[in-house]
């Protein structure tokens, strides 16, 4: 027995030896060149990419932070391959990485178990179970579950990785900064290309529609990301917690920005960024929370007293969308001509009558494009209304689950909107940090551009605005959790 230890040991140790390692090396190498040879002679040549997808493997298991940063930096760059079969894709290269992440997490959970349990223990993480666990109920009860499971599993793969792991990534500061340039400079380089390809066509405002393709699929999602950076770069340009030039290249990225944000020709995104402005004002000015509900609450009232004179007016606007900035400012109120407006309030009229048959648990997740067009009147049906299923959602990130997910659905979303300013206020208020105020109010202010513009649009199922919304919320869970006074911040 002792000697067949020995010998065992023996083996153990020769194979352990420099020699044979490199003869191991040798060998392997060799084998792949000739398995290559012989691919390419075959003109197949994916086994070329079997050195990168092993590199890929070993960052995953050992540096997953390279990862995420990867994938942020990818995600503006990313295009979207569609599939014919429910008319839905997958954006390259981002989503095959995002569903890595999340098998790694699925993983990591099931054998280690290490992640930190303040984390699990966060409101805002417990608010985000609670809409998976309705996702999961609506998607059991769909009208497509397939549809509905496929959302889920999408959605999966945007929040695991960009909330949960990249609120331990956060721990270190640098990496919030690495977070919120390595979006921003690849952002700039679609900047870049799409007023070009604008150029080209002279800065139509029609062609400002569609140039942004195949990074942006349209201008809402180009000019609702364009807007959420605005009010970061603005930070990071006016801070005095970073250097002379820190500050010099966020200025030239703030001014790409504007520059983008104004050629979108998004009149939600422009709204959204005078919205942020007055919410900043509020809280330069330290007006009291009571005043504002005042404002509001008699704002509504003299709408509804008004309600028929002010919808006659908007009826006699006949501004349509144009190259000039105050007529397209002035077309957004336009609903008597303007297509993209009728379309829209088609939609949501739609999504309405769809609840009124389903009020809680809707259609499903994801299936409002394939079930709403029984639901369209007649007389609200515009030159670009479909019966398809090819154009799009419900247009709101409001409306669109409640005909999904019931009312339990909007209202889950609506909470977790409210309780992420909630948790950044409560940063804000408590950091004594110059830097870690400046970036809460900043992200703070870049969702609330988003929550804004959901109002008329949604992108929550695309990587574009996924990766920033859930990241932003991450940065502001992190402060919450790491940042606060009496908790030192790794830098």
């Amino acid at each position: 027995m002792q000697l067949i230890r020995d010998k065992i040991e023996e083996i153990k140790s020769y194979l352990a030896g420099e020699n044979v390692r490199f003869t191991f090396f040798y060998v392997i190498s060799g084998l792949f060149i000739l398995l290559n040879a012989f691919m390419v002679y075959r003109n197949v040549y994916y086994t070329l990419l079997i050195p990168f997808g092993l590199v890929i493997l070993y960052i995953f298991f050992y540096r997953v932070d390279y990862v995420l940063l990867l994938i942020t930096f990818c995600t503006p760059l990313a295009v979207n391959i569609t599939q014919f079969e429910f008319n839905v894709g997958v954006s390259l290269p981002t989503e095959p990485l995002m569903f890595g992440v999340l098998l790694l997490f699925i993983l990591k959970l099931a054998y280690e178990n290490n992640f930190d349990p303040k984390v699990w223990r966060h409101p805002m993480t417990i608010l985000i179970g609670i809409q998976f666990l309705w996702i999961l109920i609506t998607s059991i009860t769909s009208q497509i579950p397939l549809v509905s499971f496929k959302f889920m599993l999408a959605r999966l793969w945007f929040v695991i990785p960009f909330y949960i792991f990249t609120i331990h990534l956060f721990k270190k500061r640098q990496n919030i900064r690495l977070f919120l340039w390595l979006y921003a400079i690849p952002l700039v380089i679609v900047i870049i290309y799409t007023t070009y390809q604008h150029s080209l066509w002279a800065f139509e405002e029609n062609a400002g529609h569609w140039v942004m393709t195949p990074f942006y699929n349209d201008h809402t999602a180009y000019g609702a990301i364009l807007a959420m950076y605005v009010p970061v770069f603005v930070g990071l340009t006016f801070s005095r917690s970073y250097s002379r030039l820190v500050r010099f290249f966020a200025i030239i990225i703030l001014l790409f920005l504007f520059m983008g944000l104004y050629l979108s020709y998004c009149r939600a995104a422009w709204i959204s960024l005078v919205i942020a402005l007055a919410f900043y004002m509020i809280i330069l000015f330290r007006i009291k929370f009571k005043y504002i509900v005042f404002t509001l609450l008699l704002g509504g009232l003299i709408f509804y007293v008004f309600r028929f004179e002010i919808l006659d007016s908007l009826s006699k606007n006949k501004q349509g969308t144009s190259g000039n900035f105050m007529e397209h400012v002035q077309s957004m109120s336009n609903i008597s001509t303007d297509a993209s407006n009728l379309e829209r309030l088609n939609r949501w009229a739609s999504a309405f009558r769809m609840f009124g048959e389903r009020p809680v648990f809707g259609y499903g997740p994801g299936t409002y494009q394939f079930e709403y067009a029984p639901y369209q009147s007649s007389e609200e049906k515009t030159l670009i209304s479909t019966n398809a299923g090819d154009r799009g959602n419900a247009h709101s990130e409001y409306i669109g689950p409640l005909a999904e997910e019931g009312l339990p659905g909007t209202l889950i979303v609506i909470t977790l909107f409210i309780y992420s300013m909630v948790v950044a206020m409560r940063v804000y208020r408590k950091s004594k940090d110059r830097e870690v105020r400046m970036l809460t109010l900043a992200t703070m202010l870049g969702l609330l551009t988003y929550y804004f513009h959901g109002l008329m649009n949604n992108f929550l199922d695309t990587d574009k605005a996924s990766v920033p919304v859930w990241g932003f919320m991450a940065i502001l869970v992190a402060f919450d959790l790491f940042y606060v006074p009496g908790k030192e911040a790794q830098e």
